[in-house]
């Protein structure tokens, strides 16, 4: 199922975030594809204000992974610099599939092979203004 919403700002981008969090129940693979500045972050930002950790998202550029403790644990990765397997395994990717922590993806076109079934992909695609938003949200059981 494909689903696609335009928001206007960053703050409406982090609301349909903070829907799709009411609705995680832990597991879940979301998969963030799109450009640098498009909002990957601050979609995650509204995710974990959705999950009621508050104001805690930082880009995980350079720490390659983030975890975030409300409702769930989700565990951030940046995959910007992942280049191969090796580097993937480096990330302790793979330990943390099959749990019940939410795993939220940045640049996850660059892992695209080891993304397991069921994952679910968050396109952002720059809309018609500099802040407006086209996101596409495909593999999500449910209305948001």
């Amino acid at each position: 199922m494909e689903q696609r919403f335009t928001t206007n700002s960053p703050a409406e981008t982090e609301a349909l975030a903070a829907r799709l969090a009411a609705r995680l129940t832990g597991g879940e693979v979301l998969a963030f594809t799109g450009g640098m500045g498009m909002g990957k972050t601050a979609f995650t930002r509204g995710l974990m204000r959705g999950l009621g950790a508050g104001d805690v998202v930082s880009s995980p550029t350079f720490a390659i992974v983030n975890e975030y403790q409300g409702r769930l644990t989700v565990e951030h990765f940046d995959m910007y610099r992942v280049t191969g397997w090796d580097d993937l395994y480096s990330t302790g990717f793979f330990d943390y599939l099959d749990t019940d922590r939410v795993l939220v993806i940045e640049w996850s076109e660059n892992i695209a092979e080891a993304l397991p079934e069921g994952t679910v992909t968050i396109a952002i695609a720059p809309g018609e203004g500099e802040t407006q938003r086209v996101i596409t949200i495909t593999g999500w059981k449910g209305e948001l």
